[in-house]
């Protein structure tokens, strides 16, 4: 077992595992803590507590302080800068006519680097961006690009299913997902329906796929002609999970068949 504490960060809604040490941490207690980017201010999610060493990855990085009241207005000062440094960044952006969206710019604590988050359909060559950057900040500048389901999963939001996003809540990985996967499960390939808020096919519809491909195994194809005692119908309509199918006859009689059963295929 070892002893950690869960931190945000602005405009995160992923909880990090960190090492409170000799600190005396309470929930909610804005904290500054050591990452790899730096010294970065965060807030306390979590009280310290004791998890399983599987469900962490260590080493831990340290808690270093409880944020002072010096702290809080120092990272707000932070805030603000980074801001008027984004709006300026997007006015160069325009002027080099870079094909890329800049939509947050964040500084660390110690202000040794400024890290700029975007959006790009391809890869962009944004040296000479950077080059302005440093030398109107004097610090050092990260450009970072990012997917829209990043975008989604830093920022958060409410799926279609009316809870918070698993991309936000979860999913540490983005498998790949396929319009295959809808149509193998039978949901209507409308795009309010089956694309996520990053616009992209829900994560989702890779939970359950392997799960409808192996019940499929059983069932006939939507088309085959079946006989079942002594009926022969053509499948009209499948319901997987219930692994079962729908025959209609020549004399339009409808007949539903477990799977397993005695109908057999023509």
């Amino acid at each position: 077992m070892v002893k950690v504490i869960g931190v945000k960060f602005l405009n995160g809604n992923r909880t990090y595992y960190f090492s409170p040490g000799n600190n005396k941490i309470k929930l909610n207690d804005f904290v500054i803590v050591e990452t790899e980017r730096g010294l970065q201010f965060g807030q306390a999610v979590t009280e310290v507590e004791q998890v399983d060493e599987k469900n962490v990855f260590l080493p831990l990085k340290d808690v270093i302080r409880v944020a002072t009241e010096s702290d809080k207005q120092m990272n707000d000062k932070n805030i603000s800068d980074a801001s008027k440094a984004l709006k300026y960044a997007v006015k160069l952006v325009e002027t080099e006519k870079l094909d890329m969206k800049l939509y947050e710019a964040s500084y660390t604590f110690d202000k040794k680097k400024l890290i700029f988050k975007f959006i790009a359909d391809e890869r962009v060559d944004f040296r000479e961006l950077a080059r302005l950057l440093a030398a109107k900040y004097k610090t050092r500048i990260e450009l970072r690009q990012i997917g829209v389901r990043d975008k989604a999963k830093e920022i958060g939001g409410l799926g279609p299913c009316g809870r918070p996003l698993c991309c936000s809540e979860f999913l540490t990985n983005f498998d790949s997902v396929s319009i295959n996967m809808a149509k193998n499960q039978g949901i209507a390939l409308n795009p309010t329906k089956i694309n996520g808020a990053c616009g992209r096919l829900l994560c989702c519809l890779g939970y359950e796929d392997n799960v409808y491909t192996e019940y499929k195994k059983d069932l006939p194809k939507i088309g085959e002609l079946v006989t079942y005692e002594g009926k022969t119908g053509r499948v009209f309509e499948l319901n997987v999970l219930k692994k079962s199918y729908k025959l209609k006859t020549d004399d339009e009689e409808e007949i539903e068949v477990t799977a397993g059963s005695n109908g057999s295929n023509k």
